[in-house]
């Protein structure tokens, strides 16, 4: 385990009050918390008219999940794909609410592949990180027939999501999907969570139930893989202090195993809004998941 982890894990011995308030990332933006999911739900539904290529695409049949794919060449041409997974503590929110990228990346040459997940308690963590890497796997197999080219899979996602993104990375796992270990091309985890001994420890295990054996199989920075992709670990200025040490962490894990990673604390944004910073292409952090598409040779 990286010095990184050994931290990480060390926050689960903290008081309990502290853990509430630094993984709390509700209360960094108080009576604004409504505002700011109406916010995603009315850009997605913008995003939705123009730009959804194909709805509800069953990709697991064991789960009967699905996900949406946008901006797709009308030609018929394969395009690199930005795989999105939402955030929501895994037990709130949707692929409905999260598309708010998908515009901008059309208008780049790329497509975007949201998708849904189970939620807790209707599925544990195990279950929900065995979805994401069943769309994955969808994707790579079944790409071609929906305007994706297999070999440049990209992904990202916020806050759980962003953990899940770090499952994603992990080692071990391919083989039983019959996906290259490379399948992944770039990540962009934004908000992430990378240990979950502190969350265990949390108000949040009120709802997960984790395990000693859950936290350890399920936190990606103790399972790094043994060649990594290069990604970019991103937060907000006005984030909850623990998803900044997590993101901290896990980016300084990722340069020590020799793998790419660039890092950025978004400015004037918090937890929820520094999405919308995906919807024009002229902001730092869609400069960032540009270049992470465009200059990684897949």
């Amino acid at each position: 385990m990286s010095i990184e982890a050994e931290h990480l894990v060390a926050e689960a011995a903290w008081a309990r009050a502290r853990l509430d308030v630094d993984y709390n990332a509700r209360a960094t933006v108080g009576e604004r918390f409504a505002d700011e999911m109406r916010q995603y739900r009315q850009t997605s539904e913008h995003v939705r008219k123009d730009f959804l290529s194909q709805g509800d695409i069953v990709y697991d049949p064991t789960s009967g999940q699905t996900l949406d794919i946008f901006g797709t060449d009308p030609s018929g041409a394969l395009r690199p794909v930005f795989v999105f997974i939402h955030g929501g503590y895994w037990r709130a929110l949707s692929k409905d609410d999260s598309s708010m990228m998908a515009g901008m990346l059309a208008k780049e040459g790329i497509a975007t592949a949201v998708v849904d997940y189970q939620l807790v308690p209707g599925a544990t963590l195990a279950e929900i990180v065995r979805q994401i890497r069943s769309a994955l796997a969808f994707l790579w197999h079944q790409g071609r027939n929906h305007g994706i080219d297999p070999e440049k899979i990209h992904i990202g996602g916020s806050s759980a999501g962003g953990h899940l993104v770090g499952m994603a990375l992990v080692d071990g796992w391919h083989a039983g999907f019959g996906v290259p270990d490379a399948v992944v091309k770039s990540a962009l985890p934004i908000s992430g969570l990378f240990d979950l001994a502190p969350i265990a420890a949390s108000f949040v295990q009120e709802w997960m139930s984790l395990d000693e054996d859950a936290v350890h199989s399920l936190s990606p920075i103790r399972h790094l893989p043994p060649a990594g992709c290069p990604i970019a670990v991103v937060w907000a200025e006005h984030e909850a202090p623990g998803f900044k040490r997590q993101s901290t962490a896990f980016a300084t894990a990722w340069s020590e195993a020799g793998f790419a990673v660039s890092t950025l604390e978004v400015c004037d944004r918090n937890h929820f809004d520094i999405l919308m910073e995906l919807q024009k292409k002229d902001t730092d952090l869609a400069r960032t998941l540009l270049a992470l598409i465009k200059n990684t040779v897949g």
